[in-house]
C-alpha cells in the first residue's frame, strides 16, 4: 500500500498497474505522466475550484490528483445534468469534462517522446494530506448537501479496506458497474486500487457477458456493483458461468435482496459482500447474507444506538474523534452487530441512488403545472419505487384534460430529469385537486400512500381535475375487484350498480348534499367494462336543479351515463 498523498512520488513502484485499458495495462509511470501533463495545463489556470465531470475513470483519477498537486479543490457533483450543475454554480469556478482534457496515448505519450515531459513525469509532486475534496449528496432539507472531506480521510478508509479484504483480493483487477462520482465508486473503483497497486478496469461492466469478456483478458477479478444490478444479473445469459470465478462481488447503495444473495451463493459459493455506509461517514459495516442478515462493523469502526434508535458511529474515516449520529434506526445484538430498521429522515436509496424526497417535492413544485406535491416510497414486487401525488394548478388541470395523464406525467418526469438521475424519478403518479391534509393541517404519509391503493369500494383514482362546475376523473378498475365474482362466470363485467355507486361517492366527496339521492334519471349502460379497464368519468354539477350528470367513457366511447338528482337539505 502507498499513501494517497504519496502517489505522485517518483521514488518507486513505477511499474505497479493502475488501469486495464482493453488488452493494455497502464502502469503508475503512465499515470504520473498523464498527471504531469494535466498539472502543466492546470498551472496556467487561476481558478481554485473545479467540478470534475469526467466519465473516463483513468482520466478522472489523473485530473483528481493533478488538482491536488496544484493546490486546487476538486468538487464532485452527484450528476452532470445542466439543472443540477446550475444549482451548484456557487460551489465551483470551472467545470472540467472529458472534452476539456488533451488527448493521451500511452505508447506515444509525452513521457516517452519528449525529454522535458519525461522529466516532469519523474518529478515528485507533493500533495497535502489535508487537501480538501467536496462531494454532494441529497440532504433532508431538499437541497444538494455538500460533504467536504480530506484526502487523509480517504487514505484512512482505503487502508481499512485493504486490511479487511486485501488478502482476499490479492492482485485481482477491479471490474465495476458503478460510476466514480459517488463515494462508493470513488473508493472501490479508483482510490483503493490506486493505493494498493491493483488495476481497475477502464470500461464499465454492464452484464455477465461483458464481465466474462473482461475476465478473459484480466484473469483474477473482483466485481464492484450495486444491489439493483446484482439483482438483475442472475436472469441474464452467462451469469452462472463466469470463469475464473471473481474473487468477490461487492455491493453498496442499499440492501441486496436475500433472494439475489442466494443466487450468488449457489453459483459462486458466497453471497456478495455488502457495504453499508454514507458519504458523511464512509464505510461503517458489512455483511454476507448467506451467513447473517446482521451488519458487522468494519475494522476500526465503533457503533452504538441512541435512545431513539439512531445509529451513532465513531470512525477513523470521519476526520474527527467524536461520535457521528446518523438518520438510520437500528437494533443491536449480543455480538456487536446491528440490523437496520428504516430511516429517521426522508432520504431514500432507489436503485442504489440516494435521493431526498423533500428535494424531489421542491423541484416538482417549481413546475407551472404543480401547486403542491408529496412523494412517498412504494414497495413493489421487486424493488422500492417513489410515488408522486400532485395537486395541479389551473394550467396543470388543463394539460391533464387536453393531453392525458400519461403525457402529463412524462412532462413532469422530463422536468425532474434536469436535476436528478432518471432511476430515482417517480414511476407512479396520482393527480388530485388537493393533497390529503388532515384536520391539523398535517400531511400524513399514510394518507399520501393511500392514493396508490384502490379504495375499499374498489376505485383506483389515477387523476382528478376540475373545469368550472365539472369534475374530471380517470379511474382504473382493479382486476381483483370483489364485484366481478359471479358477474359473470367466465366473462367478468363491472356491474352497473357499482359504476353508479362510484359516481355518487366521488361527487359526494366535493358535494356532500349528493349523498341524499332522490332519484337516478336517464340511466343507461352502452358497453361492458372489463377488469383492468381505465375509465374517464365526468361529473357536471347543476346546482340550481340539484343534479349531477355523470358519464363514463372508455377508449373514446361512452359506456355509461345518467343523472343523479339529490334532495334539498332539510
Amino acid at each position: 500500500m502507498i499513501a494517497l498523498h504519496d502517489l505522485l512520488s517518483a521514488a518507486d513502484e513505477a511499474a505497479a498497474p493502475v488501469c486495464r485499458d482493453g488488452n493494455a495495462v497502464l502502469d503508475r509511470a503512465a499515470f504520473r505522466a498523464r498527471v504531469a501533463a494535466l498539472i502543466a495545463l492546470l498551472q496556467t489556470r487561476t481558478e481554485p475550484r473545479y467540478a470534475l465531470c469526467i466519465d473516463d475513470p483513468f482520466d478522472f483519477a489523473c485530473a483528481l490528483f493533478a488538482l491536488f498537486a496544484c493546490g486546487k479543490e476538486p468538487v464532485l457533483p452527484a450528476n452532470a445534468t445542466p439543472g443540477y450543475l446550475a444549482d451548484l454554480a456557487g460551489a465551483y469556478d470551472v467545470v472540467l469534462t472529458d472534452a476539456d482534457l488533451p488527448p493521451f496515448t500511452p505508447d506515444t505519450s509525452a513521457a516517452n517522446a519528449d525529454p522535458l515531459a519525461a522529466h516532469a513525469a519523474r518529478r515528485a509532486y507533493p500533495i497535502d494530506p489535508q487537501a480538501p475534496l467536496t462531494l454532494y449528496t441529497s440532504g433532508s432539507s431538499g437541497r444538494p448537501k455538500p460533504i467536504r472531506k480530506t484526502l487523509a480521510q480517504f487514505d484512512a478508509e482505503v487502508h481499512t479496506l485493504e486490511q479487511q479484504w486485501g488478502a482476499l483480493l490479492g492482485d485481482a483487477t477491479m471490474l465495476a458497474s458503478v460510476p466514480h462520482h459517488h463515494i462508493y465508486g470513488l473508493l472501490f473503483r479508483v482510490l483503493w486500487p490506486l493505493a494498493a497497486g491493483r488495476a481497475f478496469d477502464r470500461a464499465i461492466s454492464f452484464d455477465p457477458l461483458h464481465l466474462q469478456s473482461r475476465i478473459a483478458q484480466c484473469g483474477a477479478t473482483v466485481v464492484v456493483s450495486t444491489p439493483a444490478q446484482l439483482s438483475r444479473w442472475p436472469a441474464l445469459p452467462g451469469f452462472a458461468s463466469l470463469t475464473p470465478v471473481p474473487r468477490a462481488f461487492f455491493s453498496s447503495g442499499g440492501p441486496l435482496a436475500l433472494e439475489a444473495a442466494r443466487h450468488y451463493a449457489v453459483a459462486y459459493g458466497a453471497a456478495p459482500l455488502e457495504i453499508y455506509g454514507s458519504t458523511e461517514t464512509g464505510g461503517i459495516a458489512w455483511r454476507q447474507q448467506d451467513r447473517t442478515d446482521a451488519w458487522e462493523p468494519v475494522t476500526g469502526v465503533e457503533v452504538r444506538r441512541d435512545e431513539d434508535g439512531a445509529l451513532n458511529v465513531r470512525s477513523p474515516h470521519l476526520g474527527h474523534p467524536g461520535w457521528h449520529r446518523t438518520d438510520d434506526r437500528i437494533t443491536c445484538d449480543a455480538h456487536g452487530r446491528f440490523r437496520l430498521q428504516g430511516r429517521l429522515d426522508r432520504v431514500l436509496k432507489l436503485d442504489g441512488k440516494r435521493v431526498s424526497l423533500a428535494e424531489l417535492e421542491a423541484r416538482l413544485a417549481l413546475h407551472p403545472y404543480v401547486a403542491q406535491a408529496a412523494i412517498v416510497p412504494l414497495e413493489g414486487a421487486s424493488r422500492e419505487r417513489a410515488g408522486a401525488v400532485v395537486a395541479l394548478t389551473e394550467a396543470g388541470g388543463a394539460a391533464l384534460r387536453d393531453e392525458g395523464r400519461v403525457l402529463l406525467a412524462r412532462t413532469l418526469r422530463r422536468h425532474l430529469a434536469n436535476y436528478f438521475d432518471v432511476v430515482v424519478l417517480p414511476r407512479h403518479w396520482r393527480f388530485r385537486l388537493t393533497l390529503p391534509f388532515d384536520a391539523r393541517g398535517k400531511l400524513p404519509v399514510s394518507a399520501v400512500a393511500a392514493a396508490f391503493d384502490a379504495r375499499a369500494e374498489g376505485m383506483d383514482v389515477l387523476a382528478e381535475t376540475r373545469s368550472g362546475d365539472t369534475l374530471h376523473y380517470e379511474l382504473r378498475v382493479p382486476r381483483t375487484l370483489a364485484h366481478f365474482a359471479g358477474h359473470f362466470p367466465g366473462l367478468p363485467i363491472l356491474p352497473g350498480v357499482v359504476q353508479l355507486d362510484w359516481a355518487i361517492r366521488l361527487a359526494a366527496d366535493h358535494l356532500p348534499a349528493v349523498r341524499a339521492v332522490a332519484s337516478i334519471d336517464r340511466l343507461k349502460f352502452m358497453a361492458p367494462v372489463l377488469p383492468g379497464a381505465v375509465l374517464k368519468l365526468t361529473l357536471a354539477h347543476d346546482a340550481a336543479r340539484r343534479r349531477v350528470q355523470f358519464a363514463y367513457r372508455m377508449d373514446g366511447r361512452e359506456c355509461a351515463a345518467g343523472v343523479i338528482v339529490y334532495r334539498e337539505p332539510a
